[in-house]
């Protein structure tokens, strides 16, 4: 090596020694964190969230960790997110690789996809179908599957709300993606939802386990520690494979029968025609896959949701209930077209979505180029965690946050005029493309639910009350 290389070498060490402490000053405020692993002692495998939010209390809504050379920004409050994910959504669009899921077999889903042609040509067909017109023509669908959830659950026994919860859920997404409707317990698409979303909820803290941060483990023998995600992960890819596949197959035959309903699989394959190639189906595949799993697991977990909080609130389900029966009337069901004549239950949907947000931190995006905001440093490729649940839970924006009160959405001087929780969808371009959807089919189940039964709890053998356990799993969805 010369002596001028060897001199130039020097001098840009010099420099990056210099300016280094200069620009980690300017980095976002954080806990205090170890050398070399960083914060990876301190944050915790379960309620991420909860602990996030409790410590954005200290440092404030822009939050830095750092752990094994990855940095990480969780962002704690909705304006923000704004800011940052939708105001500066060109350098926030992008995900941060998730090694396992990509294992699962994930890596051609919309919501992992980084932003570019792949992304835009599958957000495409998800706009085609499930934007808020197109939702509003799917109107029908929802509401026949929202009566027979009805009729399901008023003959159920005690406890089977969460299973019809889930056949609804399901079938909703069955019968608009692949034109099948669940008639038994016994079909083929409940027993992928199940082996599916189980997956998909076991699969450790999102693009936070330890093939996430070392790929390299997922090269070594399942015996070896730190392997078990990955293990984990390539065990339940053949479930993910079978509904991509199936997906297909399907609608396929269905077709060929001359049986099949209108479906986003059978409009694509029509379209496709003979000419196609193997990129091109399993774009279908894909599409179909990820509205399935996304959409079906969501949308229980948030009817679960409102199962849940109706049995703890008795007053507002009553509240809701008169206020249907003086609108619509006892010789019919709600509609659609009664939406906006029924406040109370609109703010029972919102505050359910407000008051247990079942993706509490979301889906991370990750950044291309440094940026600055309010003087802090985002440095390039920083993982940007939306804390959700911590942004349900700003008390300078919700009153007394950890109640369940739906009258918090009226007017003054009923209520108190707050915000709808438009984080629950997610932010920018990464937005949920299913929400018009979703939110119409909440919205049939919950009004059909109020207008006809009244949710209680179980009782025990002497006749107690057994109010259920406020408890929550961890996971993507929750």
């Amino acid at each position: 090596m010369s002596l001028s290389t060897t001199i130039f070498i020097i001098a840009v060490l010099a420099i990056l020694w210099i300016a280094w402490p200069k620009r980690r000053s300017f980095l976002p405020p954080g806990p205090a964190a170890d050398p070399l692993i960083g914060h990876a002692r301190i944050v915790p495998t379960q309620n991420q969230a909860e602990v996030f939010h409790e410590w954005a209390q200290t440092y404030g809504d822009v939050m830095y960790l750092k752990a094994f050379g990855r940095t990480v920004v969780v962002i704690g409050s909705f304006e923000t997110a704004q800011e940052l994910l939708e105001s500066r959504g060109a350098n926030y669009s992008c995900r941060p690789r998730f090694i396992i899921w990509e294992m699962m077999g994930w890596k051609h889903s919309l919501t992992f996809l980084q932003y570019g042609k792949e992304f835009l040509k599958h957000r495409k067909i998800f706009q085609q179908y499930f934007g808020r017109k197109e939702s509003l023509a799917l109107n029908n669908i929802l509401a026949e599957e929202a009566r027979l959830l009805v009729r399901n659950l008023s003959r159920a026994a005690p406890g089977e709300h969460i299973h019809y919860g889930h056949r609804f859920a399901t079938s909703n997404i069955t019968r608009v993606v692949f034109g099948s409707r669940i008639e038994s317990d016994d079909d083929p698409f409940l027993k992928l939802a199940d082996d599916v979303t189980w997956a998909i909820n076991n699969s450790g803290p999102i693009g936070n386990t330890l093939p996430d941060m070392f790929p390299w483990l997922t090269h070594l023998p399942s015996w070896f520690p730190g392997t078990y995600y990955a293990t984990f992960a390539l065990a339940n890819s053949k479930n993910t494979r079978k509904l991509y596949d199936y997906s297909v197959e399907y609608t396929r035959n269905q077709m060929r029968g001359g049986n099949v309903e209108r479906s986003l699989v059978s409009e694509k394959l029509t379209d496709l025609g003979d000419n196609f190639n193997e990129e091109d189906l399993e774009d279908i595949k894909g599409a179909a896959a990820t509205i399935f799993a996304a959409g079906e697991d969501t949308t229980f977990a948030t009817l679960t949701v409102f199962f849940l909080v109706m049995i703890l609130h008795p007053e507002y389900q009553e509240r809701a209930h008169q206020e249907i029966i003086s609108i619509v009337g006892k010789d019919r069901l709600p509609e659609y077209r009664d939406r906006d004549s029924l406040p109370f239950v609109e703010c029972i949907l919102q505050e359910t979505l407000r008051w247990h947000p079942v993706v509490p931190l979301g889906v991370p995006h990750r950044s291309l180029a440094d940026d600055m905001y309010k003087g802090m440093l985002i440095p390039k490729g920083t993982i940007m965690i939306p804390n959700i649940h911590g942004m349900s839970r700003d008390k300078n924006i919700y009153s007394n946050p950890e109640a369940f009160d739906p009258t918090r959405f009226l007017p003054a001087p009923e209520g108190k005029g707050e915000p709808y929780f438009a984080a629950a969808w997610g932010f920018g371009r990464r937005i949920c493309p299913g929400r018009h959807f979703a939110d119409l089919a909440l919205w049939h189940a919950m009004a059909c639910i109020l207008a006809t039964l009244e949710i209680l709890p179980e009782k025990d053998e002497n006749g107690k009350v057994l109010l259920p356990e406020i408890r929550f799993t961890d996971g993507l969805a929750r």
